[in-house]
C-alpha cells in the first residue's frame, strides 16, 4: 500500500480516535508533542546527538549509515509495539477493519518519517504522515489562537467555586473550555495543590489548541463556557492573542458573599497538608505583606484554617478585582453580575445559564 502524505488540516481531521506515533526522541517528546500520540522514538536521544553531529560534520550519506545501524536492530520490536497498540484502538472502538491504519510524524516530515513509515507500510499498515511534520502541527496550532470564538466567561471572586459551576455546565451538556484543567493548576498559589504536574508551555498550547478544535471544527459549539483567568496559570502562560480576545467577551459575575465563599474554600482546602499550605502562603509573602503572612502562618500552625484563608481570601479579592479591570476595556459593559445567595455550583449553573439567555438577546457592542 502506498503510503499516504497528509496536509495537516486533514491529518488532524482523519487522525481523530487513531493511532498516532511520534518518532522523534524521547526528549523532544517529553517537550511537547501532538495530544493523544505515543512516542515510537527511532533514536534515543543520545542516538539523535550523534546522526546529527554526522550530518553537521561530515555528510548526509554518512548520517544515514549511523541511523540505519541504529535502526535495524529496532525494527522487531517498533513493528510489534505498533501492532499492539493498533489492536488496542480496534478493541476499544470494537472494530474489525482489514485494513489497519497508523498515522506517523517526525520533526518536518523528514527522514525519520518516512523510515518507520516505510517499516510499517512494509509490514502491511496502512500509514499516514504529514506534510511539514510536528513543526506544521505547531503552526497549525498557534493559528486557532488568531480566531474568534462563541465564548462567555464566568467569573467570581475566589471561592465562588468558578471551576465547579463550569462543570455542572458541562454535565449539563455546555459545551465549556477548561483552562484549570489544561494547565493542570487552579492559578492561585495554593494551584498546584492535589494536580498532577503541570505541561510546558509548548504542550500547554498545543492542548489548548486541540480542545478549540474540538469544540468547533468536530462538535460544532456555537456557544462556548469558560473561566475568567490571568494569563498566567502556574507555571503556564495563556497565549496573549488568545487572552486579548477573552478579554473582550461577556463576564458572568457570581456575586457570593465573603462569608459563604470563605466557608467554600476552607472546606476545598483544608484536608491538604499544613505543611503544603504554609508553603503556599510564603510564596505570595511579598505580595500579601509580612505582618499578614505571619498571621496567616500562624493561624494554619494552630489548625485556625478558616482563620488563615479568611487572610487570604482578602487579599484575593483585591488581586482579582484588580486583573479584572487588567487589560480589559468596557469594563461596565462587559461584566454582568448576578447576586447568589450561596456557592452552590449546580444552581448557580443553571442561574448563569438563565442570565446568558436573557442577556443573549441584546446583542454586545463594544466601541
Amino acid at each position: 500500500m502506498p503510503i499516504t502524505r497528509l496536509l495537516i488540516e486533514d491529518f488532524i481531521t482523519q487522525s481523530q480516535g487513531q493511532p498516532v506515533f511520534d518518532v522523534r526522541s524521547p526528549a523532544e517528546y517529553e517537550h511537547a508533542h501532538i495530544p493523544s500520540a505515543h512516542n515510537l522514538p527511532l533514536f534515543t536521544n543520545e542516538e539523535r546527538k550523534v546522526v546529527g553531529t554526522a550530518y553537521k560534520q561530515e555528510s548526509k550519506q554518512r548520517a544515514i549509515k549511523i541511523g540505519l545501524e541504529y535502526f535495524g536492530p529496532k525494527m522487531v520490536k517498533m513493528v510489534e509495539e505498533v501492532e499492539e497498540l493498533v489492536e488496542q484502538y480496534l478493541a476499544k472502538e470494537k472494530k474489525q477493519e482489514t485494513e489497519k491504519k497508523v498515522y506517523v510524524y517526525c520533526w518536518r516530515g523528514g527522514m525519520r518519517s518516512a523510515g518507520v513509515a516505510w517499516l510499517l507500510d512494509l509490514y502491511g499498515f496502512k500509514v499516514y504522515t504529514i506534510v511539514g511534520g510536528y513543526k506544521a502541527y505547531r503552526n497549525w496550532a498557534l493559528k486557532q489562537f488568531e480566531k474568534e470564538y462563541p465564548i462567555s466567561i464566568i467569573g467570581g471572586y475566589t471561592g465562588s467555586g468558578k471551576t465547579e459551576t463550569l462543570h455542572k455546565l458541562h454535565n449539563m451538556k455546555e459545551a465549556v473550555l477548561d483552562l484549570e484543567g489544561i494547565a493542570c493548576h487552579k492559578g492561585s498559589a495554593f494551584g498546584n495543590l492535589g494536580q498532577p504536574p503541570q505541561p510546558k508551555q509548548e504542550m500547554f498550547e498545543n492542548l489548548l489548541a486541540k480542545r478549540l478544535y474540538e469544540l468547533t471544527a468536530l462538535h460544532g459549539a456555537t456557544h462556548i463556557w469558560t473561566e475568567d483567568e490571568s494569563q498566567r496559570i502556574g507555571e503556564v502562560n495563556i497565549p496573549m492573542k488568545f487572552f486579548s480576545f477573552l478579554r473582550t467577551r461577556r463576564v458572568y459575575f457570581m456575586d457570593i458573599s465573603f462569608e459563604s465563599r470563605l466557608d467554600y474554600i476552607t472546606e476545598q482546602y483544608g484536608r491538604f497538608e499544613k505543611e503544603k499550605l504554609i508553603n503556599a502562603t510564603i510564596r505570595i509573602q511579598k505580595r500579601l505583606g509580612g505582618l499578614e503572612t505571619k498571621t496567616a502562618v500562624n493561624c494554619l500552625l494552630e489548625n485556625d484554617i478558616r482563620g488563615a484563608f479568611a487572610i487570604l481570601l482578602k487579599y484575593y479579592d483585591r488581586f482579582y478585582n484588580k486583573s479584572m479591570h487588567n487589560q480589559r476595556e468596557n469594563v461596565e459593559i462587559l461584566i454582568h453580575k448576578i447576586e447568589l445567595k450561596e456557592v452552590n455550583p449546580a444552581s448557580n449553573a443553571e442561574e448563569i445559564k438563565k442570565a446568558y439567555r436573557h442577556q443573549a438577546s441584546q446583542p454586545l457592542i463594544v466601541r
